[in-house]
């Protein structure tokens, strides 16, 4: 059995000890950050799986750490709060965690919680380190063998399209800005990247899309970026 990691970020070294404990009961390691600058720290030097992340804590809350990590990390992310207001657990869900868990709260629903997340980021696909076929309702990338199916038939993409194309669909449904896009399929700081990016989208819809004046996979959210569909 595999594993797994658990990140645990919260000010008040009681709760993390307590969720310590919790968790090593059911096999899985525990690193423990006080803050969100020591959580980002931490997720730099090793291997994580999942994190559960308190929301106010000094130098650098939640919120806030939740949006750097969603910049360049898919991991699931598990929000802990004593908010129980539904502005704050939706203002964590749209910055990018996967799930919210109030304070203070049942041992058994939040391990519960945590096996179901991590069961979905690596059992089922999602998981950063794990090469996938990725197959959304007829588009389908094989992240080992590099090749993409559109309605059963390969398609052949240069190394830049395949990158743009499996960034977005192993991230379906969230947007990504046109800056997003051309600094991490090209690993350099974007400059006036609006015609390369766009030609590209281009040439990747011309590809896939039966129709590609009228998209079914790659869309456009006009004056933010384009998403692949889920």
């Amino acid at each position: 059995m595999e594993q797994y990691n658990v990140l645990v970020v919260d000010d008040e070294k009681e709760i993390r000890d307590a969720i310590e404990i919790y968790l090593k009961n059911e096999g899985i390691k525990v690193i423990k950050a006080a803050d969100g600058i020591e959580a980002i720290e931490k997720l730099n030097e090793q291997p994580v799986h999942l994190i559960l992340l308190d929301v106010m804590m000094p130098r650098q809350d939640g919120i806030t750490t939740t949006f750097r990590i969603r910049e360049d990390k898919n991991i699931p992310i598990i929000i802990l709060s004593a908010k129980a207001e539904d502005t704050d657990k939706i203002l964590g869900l749209q910055v990018g965690a996967d799930d919210y868990v109030t304070k203070p709260f049942n041992p058994l629903e939040l391990i519960a919680r945590v096996k179901s997340q991590l069961r979905r980021y690596v059992t089922l696909g999602t998981y950063e380190g794990k090469a996938k076929v990725i197959d959304l309702n007829g588009l389908t990338l094989d992240q080992s063998s590099k090749e993409v199916l559109a309605h059963g038939e390969a398609v052949k993409l240069t190394p830049i399209e395949y990158k743009i194309l499996e960034l977005l669909m192993t991230n379906a449904g969230r947007v990504f800005s046109i800056n997003d896009i051309y600094e991490r399929v090209w690993k350099e700081p974007s400059y006036n990247a609006e015609n390369t990016v766009a030609v590209h989208i281009r040439k990747i819809r011309e590809k896939i899309e039966i129709d590609p004046k009228n998209p079914r996979f790659l869309k456009v959210v006009w004056g933010i970026g384009y998403k692949i569909e889920k």
